[in-house]
């Protein structure tokens, strides 16, 4: 165990986090932690029920979480629990294998956690576009929203593959609602709104859970209740060993990705959002390593997947929390909660939790993402969005990314493919003349071709129709200083002008070569077909170099360019003394050579 906590850096980082720690501090963590736990109870208990669990399951979760993972994460600020993204996908993963299928895909799903983590692979997550992201948070928020409707609206639909389907009955079998839940659930939503406005030191949340909970038992209202809550972490119905099926484990590994995958995601991003809004340094690969942990041992007490919380981790680092002592208080108070509180608890009706988990899924939604797409019109964007949010309501959360992902990689390589630019001129003297090249005048059979963006698969056509009125030149010089990458048909491609433009008896030189474009001609052979002595540094370099070649040996195009032929006539004459005038510009060559 002191080799892994040394491995993922877990030691020090508590050696720096506690250096100096005083009452002063540990007063604050105190004060942090019973605030986000106020916070966390009514999420604890609504995210257990929508899970596909129930209440005491939730409230397990978030207290194993506080103190497993909130001890060995990665952030002295992260707060984990169940979550409403997760919950979103154990809807699906219930329904098809039952809890017991959860436990045992959670337990799979911490051991891939732990072994990324290992591997030092935590920021590889960032890869995911932010479309993606944005795409698939909505997506949960509308599974979420849409799972909770039977709970508001106090009926019963018929079971369904997704969240889609399940909003489909509302308008095919129409059922009558329960005024009684709707006003519940009502009066929860309108305080979660009205109550931050005067104060947002109160949990909202907690605070219209108890008053739907009074005015429910005070009105004697029948409804759906939460039930009976054990004064234990250690549920009676819970994995056991006996109970894995050791030989039909790779059943549950597509569930278990979905739960890992998700864990990883939310758990960084949380990570990266709090280290901005604390300015505290945050190890991704340890948290990784303590999502998986946490989440393998969850199972084993009845609990539910946890993750890293956003809103709760807010919470936290706003109430002033110093070190992850915050994370350890919030789960005992959850903990002295279950015990002292959980007669209360059972009380609480299934239509206020549902009011918990709408405005929790409306604000679940990246709003300043989205209306930056729109303001922004970025239609690539907002389609990487929209796709990947309609797949994660319509399928499962892995799936959904991979979409994502596909749909966010084409529109890039389109993008890439239309960035790659193409443009050819002729030797500008005066240019050469500014940059201090001795050019007076220039050979007209040179000619520069400039390339700019990543010559790939997308973009080797537009390459190739580029050089098409290459053969008119005899020298062609190709200046790639704007070309970031190269890749095999790119490189396929540049095969082909090199040799038909050799065929032609032409003349090809490369100039301004990235290092990693260079280490590609090298791998491919291409340096070798081109030559070392026909690669330059700059173009201007190739031209000086051209010039004063050709003064001793002649322009290789004379029969074609006259003017060209002329004046190398002129200047080879001056260097060899026939002519004593100085050298002349390329206007009063032209008048000589007529």
């Amino acid at each position: 165990m002191h080799n892994l906590l040394n491995r993922v850096s877990l030691i020090p980082v508590w050696q720096r986090e506690f250096a100096g720690y005083s009452g002063a501090k540990l007063r604050a963590d105190v004060l942090a932690g019973l605030t986000t736990g106020a916070v966390a109870l009514p999420l604890a208990l609504a995210f257990g029920v929508a899970s596909g669990a129930d209440a005491p399951a939730g409230l397990v979760t978030a207290i194993l979480a506080g103190f497993i993972i909130g001890g060995l994460g990665g952030a002295a600020y992260q707060i984990s629990g169940p979550t409403g993204a997760m919950s979103a996908i154990l809807i699906a993963i219930s329904a098809r294998y039952g809890i017991e299928g959860v436990w045992i895909a959670t337990l799979l799903a911490g051991v891939m956690l732990i072994a990324l983590g290992l591997a030092r692979l935590g920021r590889y997550i960032s890869f995911i576009p932010s479309p993606v992201i944005a795409g698939f948070t909505s997506g949960i928020a509308l599974i979420i929203a849409i799972g909770q409707l039977d709970n508001v609206l106090g009926i019963q639909t018929p079971k369904a593959d997704n969240a889609l389907e399940k909003l489909l009955h509302y308008f095919t079998q129409p059922l009558l609602p329960d005024w009684h839940t709707v006003l519940i659930a009502g009066t929860v939503i309108a305080v979660m709104l009205v109550l931050p406005r005067f104060n947002k030191t109160i949990p909202a949340s907690l605070v219209g859970i108890i008053v739907a909970t009074v005015m429910s038992v005070g009105l004697g209202w029948q409804v759906p209740i939460i039930g009976d809550i054990p004064r234990t972490i250690l549920l009676d119905h819970r994995l056991t060993w006996e109970q894995i099926p050791w030989a039909h484990l790779s059943d549950l590994l597509t569930p278990a990705v979905s739960i890992a995958a998700l864990g990883a995601i939310e758990s960084l991003l949380c990570g990266a959002v709090g280290s901005t809004m604390s300015g505290k340094p945050f190890d991704s690969n340890q948290e990784l390593v303590a999502q998986g942990i946490g989440n393998l041992l969850i199972p084993f007490f009845g609990g539910v997947p946890a993750t890293a919380a956003i809103a709760r981790s807010s919470v936290a680092i706003k109430s002033g929390a110093v070190t992850r002592l915050t994370s350890i208080v919030h789960a005992l108070l959850l903990l002295l909660s279950a015990l002292a509180l959980g007669p209360i608890i059972r009380y609480v009706p299934l239509a206020a939790l549902g009011g918990v988990l709408l405005v929790t899924a409306w604000r679940m939604n990246e709003w300043e993402s989205i209306h930056f797409f729109v303001n922004a019109r970025l239609r690539h964007a907002l389609a990487g969005f929209f796709i990947t949010m309609l797949a994660t309501a319509a399928l499962d959360l892995t799936q959904a990314i991979l979409i994502g992902i596909a749909i966010s990689a084409v529109i890039y390589l389109r993008q890439s493919a239309t960035s790659t630019v193409v443009t050819s001129a002729p030797v500008n003297p005066q240019q050469l003349q500014m940059q201090g090249a001795p050019i007076t005048a220039t050979c007209p059979s040179i000619h520069v071709y400039y390339l700019t963006g990543p010559v790939f698969f997308g973009s080797v056509t537009t390459v190739l129709e580029a050089f098409e009125t290459a053969g008119d030149y005899h020298t062609i010089i190709i200046s790639m200083r704007g070309v970031p990458l190269v890749d095999a048909m790119g490189i396929q491609a540049l095969h082909q002008i090199v040799e038909e433009h050799h065929a032609r008896g032409g003349e090809l030189i490369f100039t301004a070569l990235q290092p990693n474009v260079l280490d590609m001609f090298r791998r491919t052979g291409l340096f070798d077909l081109v030559g070392a002595r026909n690669i330059y540094w700059s173009s201007a370099d190739a031209i000086v170099e051209l010039h004063e070649k050709r003064l001793v040996a002649g322009c290789p195009r004379c029969h074609a360019h006259s003017e060209c032929c002329q004046m190398l006539q002129i200047a080879r004459a001056r260097l060899a003394g026939q002519l004593e005038n100085p050298p002349v510009s390329s206007s009063e060559l032209s008048t000589q050579a007529g």
